[in-house]
């Protein structure tokens, strides 16, 4: 498919999303000024005409029964890459009834369910009838589980870890990805950057459960291709949470909290970062050695 026929495509669902949810309870555009933009591109095209750089968003709200004839707010956030259908929505779905793990676990359903099913094709709706379809199986298995049983303390407690992971994806552009890294990182006490772009380079370090869950997020979510390049992960000596052992970890730190950075952005679309620039910000933090690990290069 061309720009011009992804570019119908996405029209042509909105479209029909529109008159499916009428109302903005049900159907919110989070940026109008990328639906019309959108639109006159496919409406006024002609062979020298370049697809918009804005891209459609938007929040679908459903209220759905459970079998024990409760109300249940759903909310699906849906963004179009530009390529969209031929590569898939980025959607995230909230639902108070679900534990944090509930909704990774949906999201790695419903991301599977999608790639198997709908490769190539307009899908949002397709979407929102899987999670109408099968939310009562998660709320199932939520309520079955029940509250953890609090252990009782024991010497032989697990060993504390601080781990720092390096995370590389083929390009991060997505404003929604980059607000979701921020707040995530922020949400979980984790220090560390993010450099948006071609190629896009995460890291994050702290406690090993929040590097963890901090992945396990990020990694759901609809990637051209991402991976943990390399991870460093330092046992702690201490058990607990005291004021020694905290220490001990704001000692390990290279970074002193989590920001986006940008090294003079170039390119047609100023998705490229300078590499010498970035080379310096990791020689400063004492971590220059992973430049090689990303690039294959020595930095200089």
């Amino acid at each position: 498919m061309s720009c011009l026929e992804w570019a119908e495509s996405q029209l042509a669902e909105l479209e029909l999303l529109t008159s499916m949810f009428p109302t903005q309870e049900e159907l919110e555009m989070t940026d109008q000024l990328a639906v019309a933009e959108l639109r006159d591109y496919v409406e006024c095209s002609d062979s020298t005409s370049s697809p918009p750089s804005s891209r459609p968003r938007f929040v679908i709200k459903q209220k759905l029964t459970t079998t024990s004839m409760e109300r249940m707010d759903v909310i699906l956030s849906c963004a179009y890459p530009s390529e969209y259908p031929n590569e898939l929505p980025e959607i995230s779905v909230r639902c108070p009834g679900l534990s944090r793990a509930q909704q990774t676990q949906l999201h790695i359903d419903l991301n599977a369910y999608l790639m198997e099913n709908c490769q190539g094709e307009v899908c949002v709706l397709s979407a929102v009838e899987w999670v109408k379809d099968n939310l009562q199986l998660f709320i199932n298995k939520s309520l079955s589980a029940g509250p953890t049983p609090k252990k009782e303390y024991s010497s032989l407690q697990p060993q504390e870890v601080f781990s720092r992971l390096w995370i590389y994806s083929h390009h991060i552009y997505n404003k929604t990805k980059r607000k979701n890294i921020l707040e995530w990182s922020k949400e979980l006490g984790l220090s560390g950057f993010s450099m948006p772009g071609k190629p896009g380079v995460v890291c994050v370090e702290g406690p090993q459960s929040a590097c963890e869950e901090f992945w396990s997020r990020v990694k759901v979510l609809t990637w051209k291709k991402i991976m943990i390049r390399h991870r460093e992960d330092i046992p702690l000596d201490h058990q607990g949470e005291d004021s020694k052992t905290v220490g001990i970890k704001d000692s390990l730190r290279k970074f002193t909290s989590f920001e986006e950075v940008a090294f003079d952005p170039h390119g047609n679309r100023g998705n490229h970062m300078d590499l010498g620039q970035l080379y310096q910000f990791l020689n400063e933090k004492g971590c220059c050695d992973v430049f090689q690990m990303y690039f294959g290069v020595e930095g200089k």
